[in-house]
């Protein structure tokens, strides 16, 4: 989840991640770790840098080598990859000038290909030999060892959402308490929605706010840069600008964001936090917006 709501990766991109393609944790402390998302796999069929948080990486790493890890040796034991008859075990994987994979199939014969054209089926049988026999190179797996396939995960938020629900929302007899706390929705689409709506503000405000931006310093900005709508775009890897604005982020178009903006009463100095007050009034202003912050969440609200 941490990993879909700072990167706003599709659920076919995210889920279909290979092991090498996770990022690097950067030197120095950086806040975002830059990634590459393979062609085949996205919307557009054309590559594209994404950008995870710190903290979504760590995750990930966590996960590999614990869970994934315990998953994976797990099925080594039980024989389950020495039973899978279309096992391509990876051989090479090579970055310049673009990055390519060699493999051998089972016969032994040898296969070259670009590492943006395999699809994510094809990305799913490729295994690389650890310590203890073959490995996945798929990022997620089940419980059995096997590539977790990307539609899976509609299952995973929807059995996580109603474990949410059974912990944190008041017994039947009590869901009449004005004061009662509602349990957040999470989906995987909404984690995209999530990353599109906090980037558009905090874009808005390093410009207006952080930069000190007059009128037509901004202009001269955007022309060089990308206004934040442009910005949101290349992000979330949109054909065009028009399709962020019409479709991702219609529900907060009404609002005047830059209006807003520039009523949140703070130094220039202060730092990103203090936008908290503007993000819990797009989300009582806008339908489809959940505040986990706030003490009433609707429970309708389960789009973002």
């Amino acid at each position: 989840m941490r990993l879909l709501v700072s990167s706003g990766l599709r659920r076919q991109e995210g889920g279909s991640l290979l092991t090498f393609e996770v990022p690097g944790i950067r030197l120095g402390g950086s806040r975002y770790c830059r990634g590459r998302v393979s062609g085949a796999v996205t919307r557009s069929k054309a590559s594209r840098t994404f950008y995870a948080s710190a903290e979504a990486v760590h995750d990930v790493e966590s996960y590999v080598e614990s869970s994934r890890a315990w998953a994976v040796r797990k099925a080594q034991l039980a024989g389950r990859y020495d039973q899978l008859v279309d096992l391509r075990l990876v051989l090479e994987v090579t970055r310049v000038p673009r990055s390519r994979v060699r493999w051998a199939d089972r016969a032994g014969v040898v296969f070259e290909r670009l590492l943006d054209s395999l699809t994510w089926r094809e990305r799913m049988l490729l295994f690389t030999e650890g310590p203890d026999g073959p490995e996945p190179l798929w990022l997620w797996l089940n419980e059995a060892g096997l590539p977790l396939q990307p539609h899976s995960w509609e299952a995973v938020f929807r059995t996580a959402n109603e474990r949410c629900r059974a912990a944190l929302e008041p017994p039947a007899r009590l869901r009449a308490d004005p004061h009662r706390v509602y349990a957040p929705y999470a989906t995987v689409h909404g984690a995209r929605h999530s990353m599109a709506l906090f980037m558009l503000v905090v874009l808005n405000s390093l410009l207006d706010r952080r930069f000190g931006l007059s009128p037509a310093e901004r202009r001269d900005f955007a022309l060089l840069y990308g206004d934040p709508w442009h910005l949101v775009q290349g992000l979330l890897g949109h054909a065009t600008r028009q399709v962020t604005v019409d479709t991702y982020l219609a529900p907060v178009r009404h609002l005047q964001l830059e209006s807003l903006l520039a009523e949140v009463e703070a130094p220039l100095s202060a730092p990103l936090a203090d936008l908290d007050a503007l993000f819990a009034r797009v989300a009582r202003e806008a339908d489809g917006i959940q505040d986990v912050d706030s003490r009433l969440v609707p429970a309708a609200q389960g789009a973002w």
